[in-house]
């Protein structure tokens, strides 16, 4: 585990009036919570994923549906000479009437339509992927969140069998002459507000259970271990590193790339639109024993007669579309690169912060506050400058717990942002 100021218990024990002051030793848990078996879990379970993932499975089975040709049509029929009578093998106008009809595209139309789908299908697959890195994200802020929690939580029972002891001394203090009132009640004021703490970290405990357990794919209830501690690691990469990563390998930018080719591609199919497809169609006619049978063969194209109302319309709308995805390809470009800034020079700030606590504050309080245990322990100062200097540690290691959590939230953040997070599966189509 990286670096820690080790609990308030790292200060005691503790004499107070001839009482031996002691914090318990830290609990041991029955089991811990492993991040990568929550995130292994997610890319498995998660409802949205596997939402994301059937999307972009589906879209796949609309590549050869757009490629293939329309339905051949097939007619069956009689002609009747007259309408006295009937004259089949009587009359040469009398017949049984076959046909068949196929259209063909215009040559180039087939393909850019595969095209169009093939984009859109990559454009999913990669939105896909970007659900999943927002997923893994999620579970990493919650799970850091909790951890947080449980041990500002852990802090907190501490700091209250201190307080307890250091009541009970004052209780004596008091009793034997030697002490203030307002010494007892202060440490009790103190403890009642630890309650009131606690009382609140259980209720977010539980909230945020619920969050990690929906975001995993599991029942708001389901049991959670104790998150493990996180390891503080300085980062190595640097901003322009990170912009580059983010441009090269998001999902979010991967998707849009997909979708302006997708798009691209249909404003050739608006414009091959201009040009007619052909229907070719087979007749047979069956005209019996008397009369020789006929068949004829014959084309049908169609003519955009109106194409200042229809085909060049839908050009000037795939244009606009084309712009459109082009500029929220851009716009998507920006965001990334501000978010990489902002969280990056959040990384930057808690682990000034975090260096800070290390090599300056704890050893300052930590000095102050053995100072003031030396006087109370020989009456020269009262329980409020001891509490203080509680209050002051305790606030000091929870500063520092809380700047780890909020480092390890902003890297997992970036590694959303920047497509670099290891999901131990294949990225490609599932």
């Amino acid at each position: 585990m990286g670096y820690s100021f080790g609990g308030i218990k790292r200060f005691f024990p503790l004499f107070v009036s001839g009482l031996f002051l002691c914090v318990p030793q830290a609990s041991v848990w029955a089991g811990e919570l492993q991040l990568q078996d929550l995130i292994d879990e997610a890319l498995q379970a998660s409802p949205e994923i596997q939402a994301s993932r059937a999307k972009a499975a589906a879209s796949g089975f609309r590549v050869p549906q757009t490629m293939s040709l329309p339905d051949p049509m097939v007619m069956a029929g009689y002609q009747n000479a007259g309408t006295n009578r009937f004259t089949f093998n009587e009359m040469s106008d009398s017949q049984f009437m076959f046909s068949a009809s196929q259209q063909f595209f215009f040559p180039g139309k087939q393909a850019l339509k595969g095209e169009v789908a093939a984009r859109e299908e990559e454009s999913l697959f990669a939105s896909a992927s970007a659900v999943r890195l927002r997923t893994v994200a999620m579970i990493k802020e919650f799970y850091y969140d909790l951890f947080f929690a449980r041990q500002s939580m852990d802090l907190i029972r501490e700091k209250g069998v201190i307080l307890h002891k250091l009541e009970d001394a004052a209780l004596a203090r008091y009793g034997a002459g030697g002490g203030m009132q307002q010494d007892v009640l202060m440490a009790q004021t103190e403890k009642y507000m630890l309650f009131e703490r606690e009382e609140m970290l259980k209720q977010k405990i539980l909230a945020l259970e619920a969050a990690l357990n929906s975001t995993v794919g599991r029942e708001y209830d389901a049991p959670l271990d104790r998150p493990v501690a996180p390891v503080f690691v300085p980062y190595s990469q640097t901003l322009d590193e990170l912009v580059a990563a983010a441009y090269k390998n998001s999902p979010e930018v991967k998707a849009r790339e997909k979708m302006v080719a997708s798009l691209d591609a249909k404003v050739r199919v608006a414009e091959r639109e201009y040009y007619p497809d052909i229907t070719v169609t087979g007749n047979y006619g069956l005209k019996g024993q008397t009369f020789d049978d006929m068949w004829s063969l014959s084309t049908t194209v169609n003519i955009p007669l109106y194409y200042a109302t229809k085909q060049q319309p839908a050009v000037h709308e795939a244009q606009a579309s084309l712009t459109e995805a082009k500029n929220e390809l851009q716009a998507v470009r920006l965001r990334l690169s501000s978010a990489i800034r902002e969280n990056y020079a959040m990384l930057q700030t808690t682990e000034r912060l975090m260096e800070l606590y290390r090599q300056g504050l704890n050893q300052k309080i930590k000095q102050d506050f053995q100072a003031a245990l030396a006087s109370y322990t020989t009456g020269k100062t009262d329980t409020f400058t001891v509490i203080s200097r509680i209050k002051t540690i305790t606030e000091i290691e929870t500063s520092y717990w809380g700047q780890l959590v909020e480092w390890e939230k902003a890297k997992a953040r970036l590694e959303a942002l920047t497509g670099t997070t290891d999901l131990h599966m294949e990225e490609g189509r599932q």
